[in-house]
């Protein structure tokens, strides 16, 4: 996947985007960047990634990725807070994949410096 588009949809390749903080190179610098890090992660199937972003208090014990599930694009319809400086954000997106859509107001917070998965809203 060197040379692929992120899955993510920012127009960057896969390793200079998502990639590499998949790989724990970088780590998301907000809220919406780990959201559309861990909508990557479940189009590359890397469950790993998903439960390493989960905030510990609500982490499953598996991701329930499906393989054949086919990612097809990620909108980004609103972000509320979850910038460099702050502790708290919403992200509100629509996942489409083949055979649906899956849409989301999902609340991220920060947990011993990183940014987390805490929960879907609504």
């Amino acid at each position: 996947m060197n040379n692929k588009l992120c899955p993510c949809g920012t127009g960057q390749s896969y390793v200079d985007c998502c990639g590499a903080l998949h790989s724990g190179a970088r780590k998301a610098a907000t809220a919406e960047q780990l959201m559309r890090s861990r909508y990557s992660a479940f189009a590359v199937s890397d469950e790993d990634y998903l439960l390493r972003t989960w905030a510990s208090r609500h982490r499953p014990s598996s991701a329930g990725i499906d393989s054949t599930d086919r990612w097809l694009k990620l909108e980004v319809l609103a972000t509320e807070n979850g910038g460099m400086f702050q502790n708290e954000g919403v992200v509100e997106f629509r996942a489409h994949y083949v055979g649906g859509v899956v849409h989301e107001r999902s609340k991220f917070v920060r947990e011993n410096g990183q940014w987390v998965y805490a929960e879907g809203l609504e």
